[in-house]
C-alpha cells in the first residue's frame, strides 16, 4: 500500500475553460494496465467546460451544487448533489455551474491507448448555448 501525496489544486486552463474552474486530481494509473482517471474538479458561478468529447466515455459525480450539462442535439441537463451522469464515447458534451451558483463533480473516466487522446477538446461553449432553457433534470 502506497500513501501518495496530494497534488496541488490546478487552475482549468483557459483553453478549455469558462470562468474559474479547479482541478484536484485523485487517481491516475500506476502500473501498466491501469487506465482509471478520477479527478474533483470545482466551478465557479457561470464556470463550464469546453465542448469536448472522451475517448472511453466519461461519468460525473455531482458532489456539490447544481450542475449544468449541455448536448450537441441542444439539451440542456441539471444534476444535483448524489446524482451520477454518463457520457458514452465519443459524444460531444459539456459540463459546468449554473450562473448562480459554485459546482463540484467527481470526474472519472479511462484512458486511451494514447493519454493524449483521451479527452478531445473542442470550442468553446458559447453563451448563447449556456443560457439555453433546462430541458431535463437527471
Amino acid at each position: 500500500m502506497i500513501i501518495q501525496p496530494k497534488p496541488a489544486t490546478a487552475r482549468g486552463p483557459a483553453e478549455t475553460f469558462t470562468g474559474d474552474v479547479w482541478v484536484d486530481a485523485i487517481a491516475a494509473p500506476q502500473t501498466d494496465g491501469q487506465r482509471m482517471v478520477v479527478a474533483r474538479v470545482r466551478f465557479s458561478p457561470g464556470a463550464r467546460t469546453a465542448w469536448h468529447s472522451h475517448a472511453h466515455g466519461q461519468t460525473l459525480y455531482i458532489t456539490e451544487g447544481i450542475a449544468l450539462l449541455g448536448t450537441r442535439d441542444g439539451r440542456v441537463i441539471r444534476a444535483t448533489p448524489g446524482q451520477t451522469i454518463y457520457t458514452p464515447p465519443g459524444e460531444e458534451h459539456w459540463h459546468g455551474a449554473t450562473p448562480a451558483d459554485f459546482m463540484e463533480h467527481l470526474a472519472m473516466l479511462d484512458n486511451a491507448d494514447d493519454p493524449a487522446a483521451t479527452t478531445r477538446w473542442l470550442e468553446h461553449v458559447t453563451d448563447t448555448q449556456y443560457n439555453t432553457p433546462i430541458t431535463a433534470e437527471e
